[in-house]
């Protein structure tokens, strides 16, 4: 007896052990026009596996035996749909038919908005880019992805940073994105958008830990962030919910380039995960800068806990690195203002050249307190930035939830890159230079500082070194809110907290060099007694051509701001939603400029002439920075679902930015530190429709702007611009999916803007083109995958005087793509491949009709093609 009931226990036993095996699932994942989705995305949870299907749409993973699970499936172009599996059901083959949605409009938005809700059922403007859509793109800076958005006006020709970068008609009136603000998981990387030689996007990297861009255009944005009302573009960074991760080399095939990436994530147990990625990279860049321009990389890491009721995220990153700066270089103009032929200055290709010089790689003069220096010319744009963050969320009793997110950033750096302050005859650039330092230059020579050997070339360019120290970019950055949910929708009350300093002092100097973008030299000057005016090959210790520009400031800007938002579903069809928000700022700080006194600065115990006047920074002559200031911004919209794939939406906003170092040196600040006109106000207005239908998807917002500048100081122009604008245009965004193997997507805007005061009243801003847009046409064939981005701009004016005219352009970007495996692809793709000239800016408004003209622009870059190989596990 004993021995059956033995045999028995142990069969019992076998059966449990049985009954906990783990069990294989399989399912088919199909389109809605029943085609086979290969590649698409599987989750099972818990235990937060990932798999893929094959090429004929079908999956197979294995999961836990007597335990219920969520099936999630994902396609790019395609609605998440899930479902989840008890017991009983874990054993029936699956079926998963996806609803096409190429424009992601079921997606659900972070940027720009308090509510949980999908594209479709906000009223507001917003694009989401992806990592294949970056790809596609062939970007080699972070701002040239901006490109790829539509209504983003992003100048992406100066190189990794200190981009102009704007939204639709909305100017760009001094250098970075005055009016829009960058952001990385949700808060702004600097608290000014155009601050001199410290944009924000030089202290921010695109690299592998992106998990996607959102970027809201208009709209909300007045509100929910300061110094943003024309739009934000946030990086979105991967959390390692999911395991994976990835290892990418790349190298320039015609330009010296090699970059590599990694990142990688898991869930440890218990709700925690984490994840952790970066780059590094080095080469001469896709300039013939003659060394290694771009040197260095970052690295960042995020720890992930999730509890039943929310989440709690810290994160780091550390970023070091250097690229260059391309300044506006010498370009030949012929024929009239209205009907300008472009060409290159003989010696200097305006695609591939560079003022970078290994001939030139260091900046003499005095430095922040006055002490000798030397600054290495190769750091180009070099941001030091090291953060800390944390960001939680947490679902309360009676429905309220609160949300935060803050962060510490220590920044500093340099930027230096020489800019050309005349380009012309030598005779002209000689005469400008016996003009400002009181020299007799009659019958001077000039000879190479490298050699010696004469210099008898009929150009000469003077060039101002750009040699800025910063300081003290620190910024610590918070946003709270807290949330009720209400039977008919919901309120949000927020506090944004920031301080941001600005810290940097200007140490210019200048250079005399011949015109050549291969490798340009500084030259010697000997006049007719044979006396060598700048031994050593330095022509001034500061830049008495433009006047004493030796600065230093030092403010810190305490930002305070209450926000309230509410949206309230009116019917099962329409939701509307208002906010407001007061800003309060306390400004403190000093700022002075410079003294000039003769100093020994080779140390050869003689006053050269161009030792004669040495400036420096005069601390004698500092003045106060000490104002307050408040402002209030607003923002209503609403948005009617058509049907369950179209929906019409409007809204109208108005809100500012504040002036950061731009108003300091001006007639804004008074003696005693106070200021007027610290502010710049926008009003906006937008109408739209959107529509996701099968395989085609349609964005399309008329918007209208008006901006009232108050004035900001332009370093390159020495001027203070004050304008006033109006604009209005369509913005178009749209995808279609012509077939299994074809998709193509694309956006234009189509932009009237005008000067609304002052001289040139009726005329287009400077640089604004009417017509921008980009098309991204893609074939997919199993492992292959090949198109083209192709980005356009139409023509623009120089100046707002409407003189010079630039031509338009259009750029094509193609991409190859093969996956050898599911793990292992390589890649190939050219940035320009036609190599088109395309004219971004110029300091000059006009040229002498039907003559040889020489003038200072930047130009995208020249074709660049790359290779990549990446591998994921």
């Amino acid at each position: 007896m004993k021995t059956s009931f033995s045999i028995l226990a142990f069969l019992l036993y076998a059966l449990s052990l049985a009954a906990q095996e783990p069990q294989k699932i399989s399912g088919h994942v199909l389109s809605y026009k029943n085609e086979p989705l290969s590649g698409a995305t599987v989750w099972v949870t818990p235990g937060n596996k990932v798999v893929t299907t094959d090429s004929t749409g079908v999956f197979t993973v294995t999961v836990p035996a007597g335990k219920s699970v969520t099936i999630k499936v994902s396609f790019t172009g395609y609605e998440t749909t899930e479902q989840t599996l008890n017991e009983a059901s874990v054993n029936k083959p699956l079926l998963f038919v996806l609803k096409s949605d190429v424009l992601a409009l079921s997606d659900v938005i972070v940027v720009g908005n308090t509510s949980p809700r999908s594209k479709l059922n906000s009223s507001i403007s917003v694009s989401t880019l992806r990592p294949d859509d970056v790809q596609k793109a062939a970007p080699r800076t972070t701002a040239e992805i901006f490109r790829s958005i539509p209504g983003i006006r992003a100048e992406a020709s100066g190189g990794d940073g200190n981009t102009n970068i704007t939204v639709r008609g909305v100017p760009i009136s001094s250098g970075g994105s005055k009016y829009l603000q960058l952001q990385e998981d949700g808060l702004p990387v600097l608290q000014f958008g155009d601050i001199a030689f410290a944009t924000a996007d030089i202290f921010l990297r695109a690299d592998a830990t992106i998990g996607r861009i959102e970027a809201i255009r208009g709209g909300s944005a007045s509100t929910l962030a300061t110094n943003s009302p024309a739009g934000i573009i946030n990086f979105i960074s991967k959390t390692g919910a999911v395991e994976g991760g990835g290892v990418a080399v790349s190298s320039g095939l015609d330009y010296g380039n090699f970059r590599t990436d990694f990142n990688y994530g898991a869930p440890i147990g218990n709700g925690v995960s984490y994840f952790v990625g970066g780059f590094y990279r080095v080469g001469q860049g896709p300039r013939t800068a003659g060394f290694a321009a771009n040197n260095g990389g970052q690295l960042k890491f995020n720890i992930n806990k999730q509890f039943s009721n929310g989440y709690v995220r810290l994160y780091a990153k550390y970023l070091n690195d250097r690229a260059a700066a391309y300044m506006p270089m010498p370009l030949q103009v012929t024929g009239t203002n209205s009907d300008p032929v472009y060409s290159n200055v003989p010696g200097f290709d305006a695609k591939k050249g560079a003022l970078q010089s290994a001939y030139l790689l260091q900046d003499m003069g005095t430095g922040v307190n006055g002490e000798l220096r030397r600054a290495d010319v190769s750091d180009g744009m070099h941001p030091v930035s090291k953060t800390i963050g944390v960001e939680l969320a947490f679902d309360l009793d009676n429905n309220w939830r609160i949300e935060n997110r803050g962060r510490l950033a220590m920044n500093n750096g340099r930027f230096i890159a020489p800019f050309p302050a005349q380009v012309g005859s030598t005779a002209s650039v000689l005469s400008t230079i016996a003009g400002a330092t009181g020299w007799n230059l009659a019958n001077a020579r000039l000879s190479y500082a490298n050699d010696g050997s004469a210099y008898t070339g009929s150009n000469a360019m003077l060039i101002h070194m750009f040699d800025v120290e910063l300081n003290n970019m620190n910024n610590f950055v918070n946003d709270f809110k807290l949330k009720k949910k209400v039977e008919a929708g919901d309120i949000t009350f927020g506090f944004f907290k920031s301080y941001q300093n600005v810290g940097m002092s200007w140490l210019w100097s200048s250079f005399l060099t011949d015109v050549n973008g291969n490798g340009l030299r500084p030259l010697l000057v000997t006049n007719s007694t044979g006396t060598v005016m700048n031994p050593g090959g330095q022509l001034q210790y500061g830049t008495p051509v433009w006047g004493n520009l030796r600065r230093n400031y030092d403010t810190r800007y305490d930002i305070s701001a209450p926000y309230v938002a509410a949206a309230l579903n009116v019917t099962r069809k329409l939701n509307i939603d208002a906010s407001v928000r007061w800003d309060i700022g306390n400004v403190r700080g000093s700022y002075t400029g410079g003294s000039t006194a003769a100093k020994d600065m080779n140390g050869d115990g003689v006053i050269s002439a161009n030792e004669q006047k040495v400036e420096s920074i005069d601390y004698n002559t500092t003045k106060p920075v000490k104002y307050n200031y408040n402002y209030g911004s607003y923002s209503i919209g609403a948005n009617y679902k058509l049907d369950a794939s179209k929906a019409i939406f409007a809204r109208y906003s108005s809100g500012a930015v504040t002036k950061a170092d731009r108003i300091l040196f001006t007639s804004n600040v008074m003696a005693d530190g106070s200021v007027r006109g610290f502010k710049d106000n926008i009003d906006q207005a937008e109408l739209g429709f959107k529509s996701n239908y099968k395989a085609v998807g349609l964005f399309i917002t008329g918007f209208y702007a008006r901006v009232n500048e108050q004035g900001g100081f332009e370093a390159t122009t020495q001027k203070v611009i004050e304008n006033h604008y109006r604009s209005y245009g369509v913005e178009l965004e749209a995808a279609a999916r012509i077939s299994r193997h074809f998709d193509i997507r694309g956006g234009a805007t189509f932009t009237k803007a005008e000067l609304t005061d002052g001289a040139n009243k009726g005329n287009r801003p400077r640089r604004q083109s009417p017509f921008i847009y980009n098309l991204v046409p893609t074939y997919t064939a199993g492992r292959l995958s090949a198109g083209v981005t192709a980005i356009g701009t139409a023509g623009s004016y120089a100046q707002d005087d409407n003189q010079l005219k630039f031509k338009g352009y259009v750029l094509l970007n193609p991409f190859v793509s093969y996956k050898f495996t599911k793990a292992l692809m390589m890649s190939v793709n050219a940035n320009n491949v036609t190599n088109s000239l395309g004219i971004t800016e110029a300091e000059e408004n006009a040229i002498t009709p039907n003559t040889t003209n020489i003038i200072r622009a930047r130009s995208v870059t020249g074709r660049t093609i790359a290779a990549t190989i990446a591998y994921q596990f």
